[in-house]
């Protein structure tokens, strides 16, 4: 299987667990021509900590029955903002108040966007 493949199997995932378990604002940054550090960032709301919580835990036993496992995962503690790091993408969760405060699309902006997720 090539890499282009399995990395967009493994954003399918990611995206289809985030919409099945009601994560909302989902949307997906396209960053291969503007970082060396990963190809994607997968960004999404949860409504509450326990809610953002719950969708990392979604995401993470997802990726692994896909056989994807992270590299890195930071914040799953206090449900604010979960960083899960699959290397060739990046899954940010994040509590409103600290999505609305950090600004992540705002930062990437030249970043490709598909708001519904461009694996869904």
């Amino acid at each position: 299987m090539n890499r282009n493949r399995e990395e967009s199997g493994a954003i399918e995932t990611a995206v289809r667990t985030l919409h099945e378990h009601k994560a909302y604002d989902l949307v997906v940054l396209d960053l291969r021509r503007l970082s060396d550090a990963t190809d994607y960032f997968v960004i999404a709301s949860g409504s509450s900590d326990t809610h953002v919580r719950a969708l990392s835990e979604h995401v993470l036993e997802a990726c692994r029955r896909a056989g994807r496992r992270p590299h890195h995962i930071e914040g799953l503690a206090a449900g604010r903002w979960v960083l899960i790091d699959f290397f060739d993408f990046v899954v940010h969760l994040f509590h409103p108040s600290l999505r609305e405060f950090y600004q992540l699309e705002r930062l990437w902006a030249d970043a490709p966007a598909n708001a519904t997720g461009a694996f869904s």
